[in-house]
């Protein structure tokens, strides 16, 4: 089969994105009739419909879905790549790693200065990704776990355990006259969505009524519920490594132990892949999880 042309799949993507020829005309800044032609030299090299009309407009076939879909995948990869090959310049030293949001802006970023000091020529490129994907395939250098160390393909250097503590906010604690762990039974909760048992998990430990535990507001990352949290809008539960800074300043306290969390944080890289820069990330990754848990307590790390 031949390759269509850039230009053929710049109309189809851009077509698909808005579902409108003339959109995709405007955006490109070429005709209607330009986005039509092309849109139908790309179907016939495909051999099927990938648009059809409803009503004054047109929709995307499942084909049509499936391919626009994959291309947007490659396109995005291609971008990556190409910021990739900008970012590490005549040295060549790059890496691309992907991060947990929340670890990556708490954890990471704060640090990130100490590993130019031993690495001026590194060169990253950040991008978030919550889930195992191919590193190989990606042409991700090191990616950021969380869970049990069963990532395919991968060689994973565990950073550390996930220390979870209860906080909140000082003056939601004077208002609710809060003096004893069993007391967060009476203060709004903030809840993570992807992990709602946790309260659950704390109340079991203190012997209170989890069903009590249900209640409250729900957030999709960790950061913005620290920031609810900071601000006294409820009591969170929370790994520790995220909230240093809050609790050394007063910003957020303590209400209370809760059980360990069940996985731990990881920094994996392809297997096979030899890669020095990255391995140098890694080892600096695991020393400053190792110096982080030594100052507020905690296990050692190790490669897996």
């Amino acid at each position: 089969m031949h390759l269509p042309s850039t230009a053929v799949l710049r109309s189809f993507e851009a077509a698909a994105r808005f579902e409108s020829f003339t959109a995709a005309a405007e955006m490109l800044g070429i005709s209607q009739a330009v986005v039509g032609r092309q849109v139908r030299e790309f179907e016939d090299l495909v051999g099927t419909a990938l648009f059809r009309k409803e009503g004054r407009g047109v929709v995307l076939t499942p084909a049509g879905e499936t391919l626009a879909r994959d291309l947007h995948r490659h396109l995005d990869d291609l971008r990556r790549s190409l910021i990739h090959a900008q970012t590490a310049g005549a040295t060549g030293q790059s890496l691309r790693v992907a991060i947990l949001p929340t670890f990556g802006s708490h954890w990471i970023a704060p640090r990130l200065k100490s590993f130019k000091k031993l690495r001026p020529e590194a060169r990253f490129l950040f991008e978030s990704r919550t889930a195992p994907f191919d590193l190989t395939a990606s042409g991700v250098d090191v990616a950021i776990h969380f869970g049990a160390p069963d990532w395919v393909g991968g060689r994973l250097t565990r950073l550390c355990p996930e220390n979870l503590v209860a906080v909140a906010a000082p003056d939601l604690l004077d208002a609710s006259g809060f003096t004893t762990a069993e007391d967060c039974a009476g203060l709004p909760l903030l809840h993570l969505s992807s992990r709602a048992s946790l309260w659950q998990r704390h109340f079991s430990a203190l012997g209170l009524e989890t069903r009590l535990a249900l209640a409250g507001d729900h957030f999709d990352q960790f950061s913005t519920m620290i920031a609810a949290a900071r601000h006294g809008s409820g009591a969170a539960i929370v790994p520790s490594y995220l909230i240093e800074n809050d609790l050394s300043s007063g910003a957020l306290l303590t209400i209370g132990t809760t059980p360990q969390g069940t996985g731990s944080y990881y920094a994996v890289r392809p297997l096979g892949v030899q890669n020095a820069l990255a391995a140098a990330f890694c080892d600096w990754l695991r020393t400053e999880t190792q110096v982080s848990r030594q100052r507020h307590g905690g296990n050692q790390t190790g490669v897996v």
